[in-house]
């Protein structure tokens, strides 16, 4: 009896030390509620080195490094493929593992509507959005285009005479920020001929004659307009950017065309994280967009200020994808 006894005692204290070190592996403070990492961050870019999520989460990493913001590691783990498809389906299976997080844009939005990926931003915890980026249509110095209402004279003639070129699939970002503007400023967005180079090769196309327009980042065309070889047509934000070069390109807006398009950037954790976990999460990004570390680093990239957390977030989202669907929709991409 008494070596039963002392068994079942045994075993008690095993599970009582197994839930200890669960509850601390997790940093959840059961007596206050509060939660704190006690590892390091596993901070996914679902896409290869130098792009846009990849350039986010390695200066966002920095930043709360430096600032002394979170005390842990955050290294940034790139997961290609798939649009984004793959770092997506990679972070849907850490649920209950708040040590892990990615960050995301319009194509969380778009790879599903398009029916390219199972995973849409509801099957994760939104944190909180960073920054706005915006798109830029980009030609060869020597186009006979200077503006996008000459372009777009053309291609209400002829849409397929004019050939459009992104990294993004069809049915992504650089395609459907060009659709967009486009149909605002009355083309037929059925007939627009849309090329997709995801090996890198979208510039050389367009410096080579191969395609006629580049649909991409403001950031990505700023050294061949330093070194003569493109100029922009027009750009996607409300109004005019600041910093060198980017200052000179000029919004659709201003050209008449009544439309914008914001390639958003934010970090979403794995599936039903818990309050104590998101707030961590949203306290720490809140504090980073105040630093002037992280204004710094904004005016470097030419990103704008584009802060938003919890319900203004997800309101956000669902507003965004609402009208993504009608051009997805429009375009016979839906799934």
């Amino acid at each position: 009896m008494k070596r039963m006894l002392s068994i079942a005692t045994a075993i008690g204290l095993l599970l009582t030390s197994a839930a200890c070190s669960s509850n601390e592996s997790a940093g959840n403070n059961t007596e206050t509620g509060e939660w704190s990492p006690t590892k390091p961050i596993e901070v996914v870019a679902p896409a290869g080195a130098g792009g846009g999520w990849d350039t986010t989460a390695r200066m966002v990493t920095q930043t709360f490094e430096q600032e002394g913001i979170i005390d842990k590691r955050l290294p940034v783990v790139n997961k290609p493929g798939g649009g984004g498809a793959v770092g997506w389906a990679y972070v849907s299976q850490k649920e209950g593992n708040p040590h892990h997080m990615f960050v995301a844009s319009p194509p969380l939005l778009l790879v599903p509507l398009n029916g390219q990926s199972e995973y849409g931003f509801r099957d994760f915890t939104p944190i909180a959005n960073v920054i706005a980026d915006y798109a830029a249509f980009a030609v060869r110095a020597d186009a006979k285009w200077n503006n996008l209402n000459e372009l777009f004279e053309d291609m209400k003639k002829d849409p397929s005479s004019v050939t459009v070129i992104g990294v993004s699939s069809p049915g992504s970002m650089d395609h459907i920020q060009f659709v967009k503007i486009a149909k605002a400023a009355g083309v037929d967005i059925k007939k627009i001929k849309y090329v997709s180079d995801q090996d890198g090769g979208a510039l050389t196309a367009l410096l080579n004659g191969s395609v006629d327009v580049y649909s991409a980042g403001t950031a990505e065309t700023v050294e061949q307009v330093k070194a003569g070889k493109i100029k922009v047509l027009g750009i996607t934000s409300e109004e005019r950017l600041e910093g060198e070069v980017l200052e000179d390109f000029a919004t659709a807006k201003e050209q008449g065309i009544d439309e914008t398009f914001v390639n958003w950037r934010g970090f979403f954790g794995p599936p039903n994280m818990t309050e104590a976990e998101l707030a961590y999460y949203q306290e720490k990004f809140e504090e980073l967009n105040q630093t002037s570390a992280w204004d710094d680093i904004r005016k470097k990239y030419g990103w704008n200020e584009l802060y938003m957390s919890g319900d203004e977030y997800k309101t956000f989202l669902e507003q965004e994808e609402q009208e993504m669907k009608v051009l997805i929709d429009e375009l016979g991409l839906g799934n």
